[in-house]
């Protein structure tokens, strides 16, 4: 490497670090399959995954050194491509800039679900784990005021804020805002959108996209996919008047998905091939 350089300059110039960092990032999203594909990825003998799958050194742990970073790399082997599989970067405000300083030619995975699933899946899931004591419409009508001042909140390193990443129910399924934030930084054919939904209906073709996109020797599946942190169904039971409250919330969203991405969750209109290549 050059000397003289600082740390930082070295992370803007995109300079090579000799520590074994990741090659690859799955950004998110919370509730969206994150886990099962990270079983899936840890089956292939070319991917090395820490032994914790969300390691957040790019939204809860940026505060430690690159070193503290590449210790999670540490075992992983020559040839192997190693990941970071964390779902709160796709939403962490400060995420996109943080990974573009450290690894700005890595190859970011996005699972996408249904908006207004993954915002009620975020809520039964917050209930189960005690971190969220409101009921369904009064946690929707909350989420704003809960959150207001959140990126300020969250702009020093090593800063946390709970309702950003517990009560953010409507905010996280708003794909829209948070891809923008990585187009801006990154090149497209660094992201690979794909609905989490052909993961788990469709797993093969996504394997095979997944596999492609990261320069990996085809394997092919040996087991079905698992629906690793599946929820108790609550969300049959929710009312059409509180869907349509969320569906009205995220219509933006599902309309700048579709014309930006061309990717719909209505299935009358649109199969598995028509998801952003």
């Amino acid at each position: 490497m050059t000397p003289g350089l600082t740390l930082d300059i070295k992370r803007k110039l995109g300079l090579r670090s000799r520590r074994p960092l990741p090659h690859f990032l799955v950004l998110g999203t919370q509730k969206g399959g994150t886990t099962s594909l990270h079983q899936l990825l840890a089956t292939h003998p070319q991917v090395y995954l820490p032994a914790c799958k969300e390691v957040q050194y790019f939204s809860l742990y940026d505060q430690e050194t690159l070193g503290w970073y590449a210790k999670h790399y540490a075992n992983s082997q020559a040839g192997q491509l190693r990941g970071d599989i964390t779902p709160y970067y796709l939403f962490h405000p400060r995420a996109p800039q943080r990974i573009h300083s450290v690894l700005p030619r890595a190859k970011m995975i996005v699972l996408l679900r249904n908006p207004v699933e993954r915002a009620l899946s975020q809520y039964f899931h917050a209930r189960r784990h005690g971190f969220e004591q409101l009921e369904l419409e009064a946690a929707i009508e909350a989420e704003t005021r809960r959150l207001e001042g959140a990126d300020e909140r969250l702009s020093s390193p090593g800063s946390f804020d709970y309702s950003h990443q517990k009560h953010s129910y409507v905010s996280r399924s708003r794909y829209e805002e948070q891809l923008d934030r990585y187009y801006t930084l990154f090149p497209q054919e660094q992201l690979l959108l794909l609905r989490s939904e052909d993961l788990f209906n469709n797993t093969e073709m996504c394997w095979k996209r997944i596999q492609f996109f990261l320069g990996l020797k085809s394997v092919r599946l040996t087991v079905p996919i698992g629906h690793a942190n599946a929820g108790q169904s609550e969300a049959k039971d929710i009312s059409r008047d509180v869907r349509k409250i969320l569906e009205k919330k995220l219509a933006t969203t599902t309309a700048a998905m579709a014309e930006r991405y061309g990717i719909m969750w209505d299935e009358r209109r649109v199969n598995s091939n028509d998801i952003n290549r």
